[in-house]
């Protein structure tokens, strides 16, 4: 084979093959384990020779389909490390016809179709975390660019404070930009400043504790000293290590006291808003400047999504402004490839469009709640083993542990629970990954698949308790 125009007539064939592969992969998920026996040896057996001549696309697609134990059954319901997602039915389905489509979401000009789901998956999500309707926003490959994106309005508006036009001048003559939050700030957030030339170190982090909860008067004190100068603020909904908060209304108040941007990085707290249950814990986005979130969290879109909110949308036209002879302009419709980092660009609206037309706020509300309720089932499961320890509070879907079996010195328990954590990892019936919370080492399971069930939670606690007692075992030998 070599040229694809030899292969127009297998594109029938080729897909089927495709989508069978598919269906058998989803057939089984509920119950297999998240990572297969063969996962390292499947993934290194694809060919590393660049061919001259290609095998051609049906070939291809069975040897691709034959190393598919090196892929992780991460959208199934066990997957509890990091915080993923999985694909609802409808967001899969309008995932593939996103592909076999392939439009570029830049303008209405390249696709009326993605730049309408676009617009009405943004009003959607606007509802279903009661955000202002006024607000402005774009779909992004996910929170790390979310982040760059709300981040680089708010750089913009504290420039333009200083009589500046950052986005055509860059920073000469500018002082550097000062950057507050708690000790929560997580790392996609820094990524962005330092992509924004603000600098992943600028940040000062004002924590009361180890924990790095935020120290209001202490951030209160560092905005009083910049004497009235624009600062830009980071508030945390949904800390990864225990599901904690900041307190976002406070922080709001102090951004209206004081000349200051709030943004508020709600990658998968900003879900909370989405039942009456957790609103309380994300009380204050509503006053915030920008907010961003990903899809492929608790949306349960496919990869990659995301989404960020601005209070002011004119600001995303600075950094993000892109024009040509040939290129259209914003119009009835908005031109997305203006308003975000990618000019040319997935058409992600279209999946988060269906699922939300799927299954409404009400079915996202009752998903939330399902998920806050086994995440408190998990916290009972660990406060009633013997051998294990939960070190934080519960508040949202995360529950942060470790384990302690009877009799374990302090001083080994790190070690125990790294050797525990590569196990787990290994054995593949469930897939939790290790951190370091208050200084240990501890588990930190999120739940946010909209396949997982009482039953996953407990499998859980069940291998972990059992490749635990394994360890011991081997150790005492």
């Amino acid at each position: 084979m070599s040229d694809p125009i030899r292969e127009r007539r297998l594109v029938g064939e080729t897909l089927r093959r495709a989508a069978d592969a598919a269906q058998r992969y989803l057939a089984d998920i509920d119950q297999a384990r998240v990572r297969q026996p063969g996962a390292d040896a499947a993934a290194a057996g694809l060919d590393r020779i660049f061919p001259e001549q290609g095998d051609g696309a049906l070939a291809t697609i069975d040897a691709l389909v034959g190393a598919s134990d090196g892929a992780l059954r991460a959208s199934g319901p066990r997957f509890f490390h990091w915080v993923i997602g999985g694909d609802t039915p409808a967001a899969l389905a309008a995932d593939w016809l996103t592909s076999a489509w392939d439009q570029n979401a830049a303008a209405y000009d390249s696709t009326p179709i993605g730049t309408v789901c676009e617009e009405l998956s943004l009003e959607w999500l606007k509802e279903l975390f009661r955000l202002p309707a006024s607000w402005g926003g774009v779909l992004t490959t996910g929170a790390t660019m979310a982040n760059f994106t709300a981040l680089a309005a708010a750089r913009t508006w504290w420039a333009r404070r200083h009589g500046v036009d950052v986005d055509a001048r860059g920073f000469a003559g500018l002082p550097a930009v000062p950057v507050l939050s708690s000790g929560y700030i997580h790392p996609s957030a820094t990524k962005a400043l330092a992509m924004l030339g603000i600098g992943r170190e600028t940040v000062r982090r004002f924590a009361r504790d180890d924990i790095g909860r935020i120290d209001l008067g202490a951030m209160e004190g560092a905005l009083r000293e910049l004497g009235g100068g624009p600062a830009i603020m980071v508030g945390n909904a949904g800390e990864v290590n225990a599901g904690d908060f900041d307190p976002i209304d406070a922080i709001a108040d102090l951004a209206e006291k004081y000349d200051a941007w709030l943004h508020v990085d709600g990658a998968f707290g900003l879900f909370a808003r989405a039942t009456p249950k957790a609103a309380h814990l994300a009380s204050g986005v509503e006053r915030a400047h920008s907010v961003i979130a990903d899809g492929h969290k608790w949306l349960n879109v496919p990869y990659d999504s995301g989404f960020a909110f601005v209070r002011d949308a004119a600001l995303l036209a600075g950094a993000f402004a892109i024009g040509a002879a040939y290129l259209p302009k914003p119009g009835e419709h908005p031109m997305f490839g203006a308003m975000g980092p990618e000019a040319s660009r997935r058409a992600r609206g279209i999946a988060i469009w269906a699922t939300l037309r799927a299954y409404g706020r009400k079915g996202y509300q009752e998903m939330v709640e399902r998920h806050l309720d086994l995440a408190q089932h998990l916290a009972r499961r660990v406060d009633e083993a013997p051998d294990l320890e939960r070190l934080a509070d519960a508040p949202l879907n995360i529950v942060c542990f470790r384990y302690r079996p009877k009799g374990a010195k302090a001083d080994e328990l790190d070690a125990l629970n790294l050797r525990l954590g590569a196990e787990l990892l290994a054995d593949g019936r469930v897939y939790a990954g290790t951190t370091r919370y208050r200084g240990v080492v501890a588990f930190r399971p999120a739940i946010v698949n909209w396949r997982t069930m009482e039953a996953d939670v407990d499998l859980l606690v069940d291998v972990v308790r059992e490749l635990g007692t394994r360890l011991g075992a081997a150790a005492a030998v």
